[in-house]
């Protein structure tokens, strides 16, 4: 039998723990579940959908009370419906979003991250 071999596409290592996330938007803020984090992005599941190329700041909140902020767009929305244990349906609403710029300190400029433009 012959093996398929699989070739991950991701550039880039994942962090695959999951993280409580608070969004800033001009609507207001939310919270979220952070999930799959890389240097270039996150996949986000959230409550509220988000428009497509909108920016929001994601600010990390640690146990130990140190944050850290980013400035992203919103490259993808996902909607899911999922069976439970139960047998109800379950839903879970998320958002892909690419890291633009870190923020270091609030009274000071983002630090921008030089990548190249992806046009579609």
């Amino acid at each position: 039998m012959a093996q398929v071999q699989v070739r991950e596409r991701r550039a880039h290592l994942r962090f695959d723990k999951v993280f409580t996330i608070y969004l800033s938007t001009e609507g207001g803020l939310s919270r979220g579940i952070g999930r799959n984090i890389s240097q270039q992005g996150l996949f986000v599941e959230t409550r509220e959908p988000l428009t497509l190329g909108e920016r929001v700041k994601v600010t990390f909140a640690g146990e130990d009370g140190t944050e850290m902020t980013c400035l992203c767009e919103v490259r993808y929305q996902v909607a899911l419906a999922y069976g439970r244990k139960d047998g109800r349906e379950g839903n879970s609403r998320g958002v892909g979003l690419r890291i633009v710029a870190y923020e270091v300190q609030e009274d000071q400029p983002l630090l921008l991250v030089a990548r190249e433009r992806v046009m579609h």
